[in-house]
């Protein structure tokens, strides 16, 4: 209403914003638009799932235990990006495999992939494609399970 009365009878800055929001809303609340930091440390899947170009608009991949923020690239790993599939979830099956199927990724409720399984043809190309996150996108931390969650 305050936004109608300064239109209305005046007083309306274009310089501000017109909704009378100052302050962005907080992860909590469900916010799209949140640009906050996302603060270094530890990850669990869970927290990882929501940088992913939808519902932040960060987005972090995990590679090999590591968490990197590829917000840069968003062509690339953002909403209908080719490599969409790994935003907010650990990439390394996938990356492994050069595959980009969602059946690559585990949900943020399943146990941390522990890649035992690979072969070394494909774990090296993990390694080769984790040099490369590691030269193009900043660590912000490491993806962890959660305790009673990923065990």
């Amino acid at each position: 209403m305050s936004f109608l009365m300064k239109l209305v009878f005046g007083g309306y800055n274009t310089s501000e914003d017109p909704t009378g929001v100052t302050e962005a809303p907080s992860a909590d609340q469900g916010s799209k638009n949140n640009d906050g930091p996302v603060v270094e440390g530890k990850f669990y899947p869970r927290t990882l799932y929501k940088y992913n170009g939808h519902d932040h608009e960060s987005i972090l991949i995990a590679v090999k235990g590591k968490v990197f923020d590829c917000s840069q690239s968003r062509q690339f790993y953002g909403p209908s990006g080719p490599y969409t599939s790994f935003a907010g979830h650990d990439a390394s099956r996938g990356l492994a495999l050069n595959s980009f199927d969602m059946e690559t990724v585990r949900g943020w409720d399943q146990p941390i992939d522990t890649l035992e399984d690979l072969t070394p043809q494909e774990q090296e190309s993990l390694d080769s494609w984790y040099e490369f996150f590691e030269s193009k996108y900043p660590c912000l931390g490491t993806l962890e399970p959660e305790p009673g969650v990923n065990v």
